[in-house]
């Protein structure tokens, strides 16, 4: 792949594409994601990645979405692995597409109740418990950004 690529969308087809300045293709792997806005108490929970290319960068937790998994079943089941929680799965708040250099990322977004658990992190660094005026305290990833002001408003 080169530096001078640039995406280009077939939304109808499905597929996304970088396409270099010469014309040449190269399909881009999208990834399907869901996210958990688990909320208790006018705070929202925050995550920090301990691992992989976006280490460091805050998100919600969540995660990938397997073949012939609901993306309801897949948050519970990403919850519970991650952080040993047990969620309800409210309502969508968004589906956020983002266009990472190498990959497209889908990732459907949803409001969560702790059931039972502890959040325990086993895959994340850190993790913290947001007001709305603290949203903004922390590097969010840029898919995850793109969320913070929707939040706010339903806050």
């Amino acid at each position: 792949m080169t530096n001078l690529m640039i995406l280009v969308k077939r939304r109808s087809m499905g597929i996304n594409l970088l396409k270099d300045i010469y014309g040449k293709e190269e399909i881009v792997k999208t990834v399907k994601v869901v996210a958990a806005i688990i909320r208790n108490n006018n705070k929202i929970f925050a995550t920090q990645r301990g691992y992989g290319e976006f280490k460091d960068g805050w998100e919600f937790p969540g995660g990938k979405v397997e073949a012939g998994e609901t993306p309801e079943c897949a948050l519970i089941r990403e919850i519970q692995e991650e952080l040993d929680t047990k969620i309800s799965v409210g309502e969508k708040l968004d589906c956020v597409e983002y266009d990472y250099p190498t990959f497209h990322l889908s990732m459907e977004c949803f409001w969560a109740e702790i059931i039972s658990g502890d959040l325990v992190l086993k895959e994340h660094e850190a993790a913290k418990w947001l007001s709305k005026d603290e949203l903004d305290s922390v590097e969010w990833l840029p898919a995850d950004l793109e969320l913070i002001e929707k939040i706010k408003v339903e806050m």
